[in-house]
């Protein structure tokens, strides 16, 4: 062809490529691409560590979600674009969701940083849950468990079933890890008298490890395996064939997380004299996750709090008033206390972490992480501390029976 439709066609090329790059270095959830882009950690794809096929797989979305036609590419004022970003996102999904989703029975908690889905059934959940999702904000589905076939969930009913299972066994005041019958842990999970022991004579605060995981549970608990897939909030996300899904529909050669299902079994802090201390240090998550509270059991001994000292102590939280108010619903069983911090405050949490440490006289190396290393519990003192030295506020929530907590991927959190 003559050199003046090469030059053409090339200045096309380098306009769509600059809007694909463009649109992704902004983050837009508006970038008209209808799948994740894929990039590339290899060396193969020299300085930019992108690949031929990845771009290419940007400018064909492109050019097919925009619709732009194949001899000009609009030009993309970043500018503007950024301009046109709403000042008050938090307010403005609000406004707009009240209008748009009036058929949802939903609210907003923990200072509107959490949506509350609180009808499991509704079949249109999953749109607004969409528009909380571009802003990777945590979401809680209230009543699973009325899907769910409880009587597998019981403590006595997995002991009988797995007892005889060998597993990792987590200290969670010392951290120390031992490898025992499972049927030692589930006969303390309700009768503290036939809990383990630690040196000075107070009662274990012990967790089950992810037993079991991933292939292992499919394999291990088939019934068990199929009453949580049926019961999965928001399937159109959470269910592996969900069609919102991505990890599910990644071609084959993608090395992926370990999605689960795992089962995470923990005694409560109820039983301890210190309740400074969790079932789950801080950390992060490689990829969304939902839990759901299959099963709460109510531990009964010396040196347990009573129903209203368990609630006593909740109410001492930071907490949102709907909260507050489904403490009071004598048909709501909380079991458990998640501290909940957006991504972007990884980099301050963890600095806080470190000059604690240091005021402490421990020893920071530059190569742990406190938040990679799963190392701390932030208690309240502590939290009230990152609050006013470093403006980082704790979404505090209460998961009741029945709750899925839905926490975008980055996201850092402690239970």
């Amino acid at each position: 062809p003559p050199a003046s439709q090469n030059n053409e066609q090339g200045s096309t090329l380098r306009d769509l490529l600059t809007t694909t790059a463009g649109k992704l270095r902004l983050g837009s959830t508006d970038a008209g691409i209808a799948f994740a882009p894929v990039y590339s950690t290899g060396t193969a794809s020299g300085k930019s560590g992108r690949t031929m096929p990845n771009i290419l797989d940007d400018i064909i979305a492109s050019v097919v979600e925009n619709k732009i036609p194949p001899n000009r590419a609009p030009k993309m004022n970043v500018k503007s674009e950024i301009k046109e970003e709403p000042k008050d996102d938090k307010k403005s999904i609000q406004d707009d969701c009240s209008k748009r989703y009036s058929d949802i029975q939903y609210s907003w908690i923990c200072d509107k940083h959490v949506l509350w889905l609180r009808d499991h059934k509704n079949t249109n959940n999953w749109k607004l849950f969409k528009e909380c999702w571009k802003q990777a904000r945590p979401v809680l589905v209230s009543g699973m468990h009325k899907k769910m076939n409880f009587s597998l969930w019981k403590a006595e009913s997995i002991s009988l079933d797995f007892g005889n299972q060998q597993a990792d066994i987590l200290n969670c005041k010392d951290s120390i890890i031992s490898n025992t019958n499972v049927k030692e842990f589930w006969d303390g999970f309700e009768d503290v008298s036939k809990r383990q022991k630690v040196k000075n004579g107070e009662t274990a605060l012990l967790k089950l490890k992810d037993w079991p995981s991933g292939e292992d549970f499919k394999a291990m608990m088939p019934a068990r395996y199929e009453d949580l897939l049926k019961s999965l909030p928001l399937p159109e996300y959470c269910s592996p064939e969900g069609k919102l899904n991505l990890a599910s529909h990644l071609p084959g050669f993608f090395v992926r997380p370990d999605l689960g299902p795992r089962l995470c079994s923990a005694y409560g802090v109820a039983a301890t004299k210190d309740h400074d201390i969790g079932t789950t240090n801080l950390h992060i998550e490689v990829s969304d996750v939902v839990n759901i509270l299959v099963y709460v059991g109510i531990a009964k001994g010396n040196g347990v709090l009573s129903k209203s000292g368990v609630l006593k102590k909740l109410e001492e939280e930071d907490l949102d008033d709907l909260l507050r108010k489904r403490l009071k619903d004598s048909s709501e069983l909380p079991g458990a206390l998640w501290h909940i911090y957006a991504g972007k405050d990884a980099d301050k949490i963890r600095e806080f972490l470190q000059k604690i440490a240091k005021e402490q006289g421990l020893e920071v190396l530059p190569e742990h992480d406190p938040i990679r290393d799963q190392s701390w519990y932030v208690n309240k003192k502590l939290r009230q501390r990152l609050f006013e030295e470093y403006g980082v506020k704790t979404c505090t929530v209460i998961q009741f029976l029945g709750d899925a907590i839905i926490l975008p991927a980055g996201a850092l959190h402690q239970v």
